[in-house]
């Protein structure tokens, strides 16, 4: 299964240091560390409202974002990105957490709606509906009932989480070479040799 090439990375989650390790950082924390590891350098670029860099990974130039403005406005910092380089969404991951997930399951999927989650909605907004995005879906676990997902998500995770969701990312860090060139199966395979994870279509 042979999928799209990716020129753009984004991790999602909120600015400032009160959020840096909260649940829903997840996509930012994923992205930070897969900059660091391919020797990249991510610094504020006003006009994209984030922070943005550029990697070599698998022999491929790509792009990462990290934007700056709240999650709920998350779009307007991808579509500035997008339109600047004239980025197709299917040519665009999104890693972000996902509370339908446990902590310990990463999957990765292609298109689909938003899930209720604010950064991908309004991401699919600001791309005029277009979701055909690859995503990164890095699981934080439920808090049990939907009144108190908004705080659970705001909170960073216990320590034993924080670990498991760390190792997740050293997983999924591993396979982005086969996912930027559009190397699914492949990318499939190492998945679930280092774990128990899949890609959903």
């Amino acid at each position: 299964m042979q999928g799209n090439s990716v020129d753009l990375i984004v991790g999602l989650g909120n600015p400032g240091p009160q959020y840096q390790s909260n649940r829903h950082n997840a996509g930012a924390i994923f992205l930070h560390e897969l900059c660091r590891v391919y020797n990249g350098q991510l610094r504020h670029e006003s006009k994209f409202a984030g922070e943005f860099g550029t990697v070599n990974i698998g022999g491929r130039d790509v792009k990462l974002l990290s934007p700056k403005t709240f999650m709920n406005h998350s779009g307007r910092s991808v579509s500035a990105v997008c339109r600047f380089y004239k980025i197709e969404p299917q040519n665009m991951l999104v890693a972000y957490d996902e509370i339908d997930f446990d902590v310990g399951i990463t999957r990765l999927k292609e298109g689909g709606g938003h899930g209720g989650h604010n950064g991908m909605r309004d991401i699919i907004n600001a791309l005029g509906g277009r979701n055909e995005f690859y995503r990164l879906r890095i699981g934080v676990g439920h808090p049990g009932h939907k009144s108190m997902v908004a705080n659970y998500v705001l909170s960073d995770p216990s320590k034993s989480e924080a670990e498991v969701i760390s190792a997740e990312i050293d997983n999924a860090i591993r396979v982005m070479p086969q996912i930027v060139t559009g190397n699914w199966e492949e990318a499939l395979r190492l998945l679930h040799t280092q774990d128990n994870q899949g890609i959903s279509k």
